[in-house]
């Protein structure tokens, strides 16, 4: 296997754990998402609760001092969380391009070799060809 080969392989498999690493990252701030969503409704259903018995709302108070806590840091995570995925989408896209620049290379040099054998080939088709002409042309100025 060539110098060339092993970049390649290497290469790949860093684009690979990029790769994984913004599955993973998309994976969290979808989760954080969720996690909003759920907490938003939540504080409806709490809400309504209050609404429906006000002896409640004295409580309520503590809840939504704790809730919008809650909310703070999970927006502040979910900030973060999309922050890191946009490097890694960074890290990603520099990842594949190297990658892609040593297959480049890699073909052109696979078309380079297959260029010299065709003409290896080619040549000694014409010195075989040449080499029956002359044999040809000998036998016939004998005769």
């Amino acid at each position: 296997m060539s110098t060339l080969d092993s970049l390649i392989r290497l290469h790949r498999w860093q684009v690979d754990e990029q790769r994984r690493c913004v599955a993973d990252l998309e994976q969290l701030a979808e989760k954080l998402r969720d996690d909003l969503r759920r907490l938003e409704t939540e504080q409806a259903s709490e809400q309504e609760v209050v609404r429906s018995a006000p002896e409640l709302a004295s409580s309520y108070g503590s809840y939504a001092g704790a809730l919008a806590e809650r909310r703070r840091n999970l927006l502040q995570s979910l900030a973060d969380a999309e922050r890191r995925l946009g490097e890694a989408r960074e890290s990603l896209a520099a990842a594949y391009q190297e990658a892609k620049r040593y297959e480049i290379a890699a073909a052109r040099r696979r078309l380079q070799h297959r260029r010299e054998v065709e003409r290896a080939d080619q040549a000694n088709m014409d010195e075989l060809g040449t080499a029956i002409h002359r044999r040809r042309a000998g036998s016939s100025a004998g005769r």
